[in-house]
C-alpha cells in the first residue's frame, strides 16, 4: 500500500524551462539601460545555454556573460542578485499541479519533496508556487549537506515521513538522480517524461501530473 509520494521540484512540479524564459526576458527588459547593446534574443539564448537547465549556478553564468558581452555598467554580482531576487516572481507550475496535490492529500497520502539547489532560493520558489502547505517534508540539498542521488537524502525524507521505501513513490524528471536513485532504495519511480533526457527505466511514466493519482488508484 502506498502511503507517501515524494517529488522533485525543477522539471517535475515547476516548469523550469518556461520559468527561466519568463525571468530572463524580464531581466533584459528591466536592465535594458545597462545591457541594451546586446540583442535581446542573443542575451536570452546565451543565458539558457550557459545555465544548462539549472546545473550551473548563476555566478558562473553571469561571469561568463559579463566577459563575453562586454557588460560594464553592471557587475556579475549585481546580475546574480537580480536573479536571486526576481526569479521567484516568474515561477510557472506544470498543468494540474494543484489539483493533483489536492487529490493526493484527500486520499491521506503523505507528501514530501527532495530538491537539489540553494536553500533559500528553492524555498522561495516553492512558496511562490503556493505549494509549501501540501508537504510534510521538504529537503533542499544545500541545507541538508546532501544531494540527490545520494541515498542518504532519500532515507532522511522517508524517516521524516515515517514510511518505508516500499510504501513510497518518487516522482522526478531525472533518470538517474531521481528515478534510479529512488529505485535503488526500494521505492517505486515515476518518471515525469522530459524531452531533454533519454528514456528512463521507471516503474511508470507520466506526461501530465494528473496521471499520478490515477496510477495510485490503480493499485500500483
Amino acid at each position: 500500500m502506498i502511503k507517501a509520494v515524494l517529488f522533485d521540484l525543477d522539471g517535475t512540479l515547476l516548469d523550469r524551462d518556461s520559468s527561466v524564459k519568463s525571468f530572463i526576458y524580464s531581466q533584459y527588459d528591466r536592465l535594458n539601460n545597462s545591457i541594451g547593446h546586446i540583442r535581446r534574443e542573443i542575451y536570452v539564448e546565451r543565458f539558457i545555454e550557459l545555465d544548462q537547465r539549472g546545473y550551473v549556478w548563476k555566478d558562473k553564468v553571469y561571469q561568463q556573460m559579463v566577459e563575453e558581452f562586454g557588460i560594464t555598467e553592471l557587475t556579475w554580482e549585481e546580475l546574480l542578485q537580480d536573479y536571486i531576487d526576481e526569479f521567484k516572481n516568474h515561477c510557472i507550475p506544470f498543468p494540474n499541479l494543484f489539483s493533483m496535490l489536492e487529490e493526493l492529500k484527500d486520499r491521506n497520502i503523505l507528501l514530501g519533496m527532495i530538491t537539489n539547489g540553494r536553500g533559500q532560493f528553492q524555498l522561495d520558489n516553492i512558496r511562490a508556487l503556493g505549494i509549501e502547505k501540501y508537504f510534510t517534508s521538504i529537503l533542499i540539498s544545500e541545507w541538508e549537506g546532501l544531494k540527490k542521488p545520494d541515498p542518504e537524502i532519500f532515507k532522511r525524507a522517508l524517516e521524516q515521513l515515517n514510511v518505508a521505501a516500499r510504501e513510497s513513490i518518487f516522482v522526478g524528471d531525472h533518470p538517474e538522480n531521481d528515478i534510479k536513485a529512488a529505485q535503488n532504495l526500494g521505492m517505486k519511480g515515476i518518471w515525469k517524461a522530459d524531452p531533454h533526457w533519454d528514456q528512463a527505466e521507471a516503474d511508470f511514466i507520466v506526461s501530465n501530473l494528473s496521471e499520478i493519482p490515477l496510477l495510485i488508484t490503480g493499485g500500483m
